[in-house]
């Protein structure tokens, strides 16, 4: 009976360590999953709080996108009227400046008409010029003959004059 007393002693000495041991476990695995709790619990929290930034972000991206797209819009409106107002300002430019062509081909012609006309004007007045040079230097000729013959002339008349007077001398 000692001998199972004691066998049983042992036994329950055995099975109370062995709880004992259990229990440590148990309250170290309690503990740790006390820390796995807050630390889940801080990472719900945790994650609310993202989601709620995330909302709050999403929400300011869709205002921020929905400004910039009216800003883009009226930004392109007013790009489609300068551009309508530059397109015009374009047209009515390019019709001036064929106008100017227009007149400066119209100029051009008028000038080479001119040009044309003076010409021949001056080759009119440069042939009138030959001319008169011609009969201006044939009558100086004639002129100079007439004075030659004209001396000799009257050359010839003082010595007809001077024999004239001495015959009229030698007659006395």
């Amino acid at each position: 009976g000692v001998f199972l007393y004691h066998h049983l002693q042992q036994k329950v000495q055995s099975a109370e360590a062995l709880a004992q041991k259990y229990k440590q476990q148990q309250e170290a695995l309690s503990a740790q999953l006390q820390v796995v709790y807050e630390h889940r619990s801080r990472l719900e929290r945790s994650l609310q709080k993202e989601r709620g930034e995330h909302k709050k972000t999403k929400e300011d991206f869709l205002v921020y996108k929905l400004e910039a797209q009216e800003a883009l819009n009226k930004e392109k409106q007013d790009s489609m009227n300068r551009y309508g107002a530059l397109s015009s300002q374009h047209k009515i430019l390019k019709n001036q400046h064929e106008d100017v062509k227009k007149q400066l081909l119209d100029l051009q012609l008028q000038h080479n008409s001119l040009k044309l006309e003076h010409r021949k004007t001056l080759e009119t007045h440069n042939q009138k010029y030959a001319q008169l040079q011609q009969e201006k230097d044939n009558e100086v000729t004639n002129l100079q003959d007439t004075v030659f013959k004209l001396r000799e002339e009257s050359k010839l008349l003082r010595k007809a004059h001077q024999e004239v007077h001495s015959q009229l001398l030698n007659a006395q």
